[in-house]
């Protein structure tokens, strides 16, 4: 890749961060291309280049989000509570070495919910699936012992939601401290713990 492409992709990058922190914060019928335009210190028209529309930006990062999803359920692991472990302390890492990432968990959300989201943008944010995906992770752990017993679904979504209400938190406030990993991951662990 040459210097000029280099430059274009870190220029995209910079709109698509700015886009993300606008519409977090202001939602995205609250959102103006032109307010993402001066956020990035572009002229609207220049912003163009790169996004046709302010949907067709939210587009790309909604699909950054639902890939995004797909990371958890890729990784390797020994038995089922270790990996909520690993997974748990590698996802509050992140949200500190980058802080965006919090920030998807409320665009996505956002974008699940909001009456103002696009149909089609909507659609593509309703295929994420981690309770769904984690769920037979919670089964695996369930005959294995690590995971205290129940409806494999409910112990997958009180863990998510607990990951997904810290993250909204986390994006809000980004000086908090995050809770130590196991904490959460007590919510559903099984043994002598229960």
């Amino acid at each position: 890749m040459g210097i000029r492409e280099e430059q274009k992709e870190q220029r995209k990058k910079e709109i698509l961060n700015a886009g993300l922190e606008l519409f977090v914060t202001k939602g995205y019928m609250e959102t103006k291309i032109s307010d993402i335009a001066a956020k990035v210190s572009m002229s609207t028209g220049l912003l163009f280049h790169y996004f046709e529309s302010k949907k067709e930006l939210y587009m790309e990062l909604v699909k950054i989000g639902l890939t995004g999803t797909k990371f958890p359920i890729q990784q390797k692991y020994q038995n089922a509570i270790m990996y909520f472990e690993q997974f748990t302390e590698q996802l509050f890492s992140m949200m500190q070495s980058q802080p965006y990432i919090a920030k998807m968990f409320v665009l996505m959300a956002q974008a699940q919910r909001s009456e103002g989201t696009p149909k089609e943008i909507r659609e593509i944010a309703l295929q994420v699936e981690t309770i769904e995906q984690f769920k037979s992770i919670v089964e695996q752990g369930q005959k294995e012992g690590s995971i205290r017993p129940g409806d494999a679904g409910a112990l997958s979504m009180a863990y998510w939601c607990s990951i997904q209400g810290i993250a909204e938190q986390y994006a809000a406030h980004p000086e908090m401290l995050l809770p130590e990993p196991e904490w959460i991951v007590d919510i559903i662990r099984g043994g002598k713990n229960i």
